[in-house]
């Protein structure tokens, strides 16, 4: 397992959720539609294999010199900023849903959240992530201990709760959880059996968690149906199966380049009268919903459904590659390139994202990253700073191991 996911991260990654969830279900209940699943597992598989080995072929024994101490190593301020960006995002995210940002009120409303708090607290877009990759890279770098960068994301995940709670809606919070799982795991801060616990402590936890935002919805006024329950809302081979029924590719007025470059890379506060844009509402009026509600294949799926067979691999294929190129060209990422790779596993890379917003969010998360990155810069250094620490005396053995076998091939 060590030796694949040393050789084949983005694979293990992509294919994880599907191994130990949706094929399982799909088995469990004799789903019909279970080749149909494994079918488009195995295409979005073949574009991540393909990539990867070949990489591998191409650097048989890749070494990362200098290794990602001695790279971090010129950032001495690193963990302070990555604390600080913690902070501004957790205010920020729950500012901001207190302003109606992102919240299933007004979405269902068919409303943008228009107060001038709502548009400023928009401008940190992604900075939960952000803040990951540089309590990531400030522990692999050796500016902070393990005990101390975990309490932090323990932050990172409270605030995405408090947020969930004034929104209404559970998804991001999981998606947050399962991109920090799977990034922690590659970059070698979890091992794979804290991982498993993780999956199955949320598993357990899911009804709870299910019924008290059922609760916050009907409180703020909207209605939940009282006949699906949170056994039927695990079923998400379902909710994958239902793209075979449709001949593909379909075209649902997905955005195109033109959407790319306005929603990307202009902040709203520039382009306050822009609609909003969602895939999920274009796919759920095709289906013959109404536009207040979204509809979504997950990630595998929505690529199915809107670009065809083709394009699963295709699609995989290529963000694998920049997501190698990011982890491994040129040696060790800095915390920069760090960054831009969570970028891609917790945007097109992550099985509950949505093709083709995820990759707008990933141009958005990058543009609100630039302050950032560009004080990393000016804080950078010729020499270590006083906050790095020695790797040996600070983390254990068993740890240490990991990230060996994690960080060179």
């Amino acid at each position: 397992m060590i030796w694949f996911l040393r050789h084949y991260p983005i694979t293990i990654l992509v294919a994880a959720p599907y191994a130990l969830l949706f094929v399982p279900m799909a088995v469990f209940n004799a789903n019909p539609q279970t080749p149909f699943i494994l079918r488009l597992l195995g295409a979005a598989l073949i574009g991540t294999l393909l990539v990867e080995t070949a990489a591998g072929a191409a650097r048989p024994r890749p070494r990362w010199r200098p290794d990602i101490t001695a790279v971090s190593a010129s950032h001495c301020h690193l963990y302070l900023v990555a604390r600080l960006v913690a902070v501004v995002s957790i205010a920020a995210s729950i500012t901001g849903a207190r302003a109606g940002q992102g919240t299933i009120f007004t979405q269902l409303g068919d409303e943008v959240a228009a107060s001038p708090v709502a548009r400023v607290t928009a401008l940190s877009a992604g900075w939960s992530y952000l803040a990951f990759a540089l309590l990531l890279s400030s522990f692999l770098g050796g500016h902070a201990k393990r005990a101390r960068v975990l309490g932090w994301i323990g932050l990172l995940v409270a605030g995405q709760i408090a947020t969930a709670a004034l929104t209404g809606i559970t998804s991001p919070l999981f998606g947050f959880l399962s991109f920090v799982a799977g990034a922690g795991a590659i970059c070698g801060l979890f091992r794979v059996r804290e991982v498993v616990i993780l999956g199955v402590v949320l598993l357990l936890a899911w009804p709870t968690l299910f019924a008290v935002r059922n609760d916050i919805r009907v409180e703020g006024g909207v209605s939940v149906a009282d006949d699906v329950s949170a056994q039927d809302r695990m079923r998400l081979d379902l909710q994958l199966a239902h793209a075979a029924e449709y001949d593909v590719p379909v075209d649902v007025g997905q955005p195109g380049p033109s959407e790319f470059v306005r929603y990307g890379l202009v902040p709203r506060i520039l382009d306050a009268d822009r609609p909003t844009i969602s895939t999920g509402a274009l796919i759920n009026q095709y289906l013959g919903g109404s536009a207040t509600s979204s509809y979504s294949f997950l990630a595998l799926g929505n690529v199915y459904f809107l670009v065809g067979w083709l394009g699963v691999p295709v699609y995989f294929a290529g963000w694998a590659a920049l997501a190698l190129l990011l982890l491994r060209a040129r040696g060790a990422p800095g915390p920069i390139r760090l960054s831009l790779f969570c970028f891609v596993l917790a945007g097109p890379l992550l099985w509950s994202s949505g093709y083709p917003d995820a990759m707008i969010a990933f141009l958005q998360h990058t543009v609100a990253a630039l302050p950032v990155f560009v004080l990393l810069l000016l804080l950078k250094k010729r020499m270590p700073g006083r906050h790095s620490v020695d790797r040996k005396s600070e983390v254990r053995l068993p740890l240490a191991a990991d990230l060996r076998t994690t960080w060179r091939a």
